[in-house]
């Protein structure tokens, strides 16, 4: 049996329909500050098309390089593309998500792969046999 989800002890459906003043106390205080601050232009655009989303106005992906924008309950289901210094990557908005920042889902190094050294890179290299 699936396990259901509830943020603060609340479902969902609960946290789609409450107001934001009421969904502010929920978040944790530094989420909660930023959006007592303001949301940037950027920020209302990204809420704006996600509304659209929803209804049905608009298709496609959201793009952002906002990744210090909350994730809202109103989110949740939709695929954004979250710019990680180099391109695009899309992130699908799950309910555990809220509360987070966008940019934390996102990484934006990747592992370092080193190939094998080329001829003339050190003394030893000269002693390496071709393929």
């Amino acid at each position: 049996m699936p396990k259901e989800f509830s943020y603060r002890g609340k479902s969902l459906e609960e946290l789609t329909s409450m107001s934001t003043e009421s969904l502010l106390e929920l978040l944790p205080s530094r989420a909660r500050r930023s959006l007592n601050r303001g949301v940037s232009a950027e920020k209302r655009k990204i809420l704006e098309d996600a509304r659209a989303i929803k209804e049905g106005r608009l298709q496609g992906q959201i793009k952002t390089h906002a990744r210090d924008m909350i994730v809202l309950p109103s989110m949740v289901g939709l695929t954004i593309g979250v710019h990680n210094g180099k391109e695009f990557i899309p992130l699908e908005v799950k309910p555990e998500m809220i509360g987070r920042y966008l940019g934390e889902f996102v990484i934006t190094n990747k592992k370092v792969v080193h190939g094998t050294p080329g001829i003339g890179s050190s003394r030893s290299s000269l002693y390496v046999p071709l393929k």
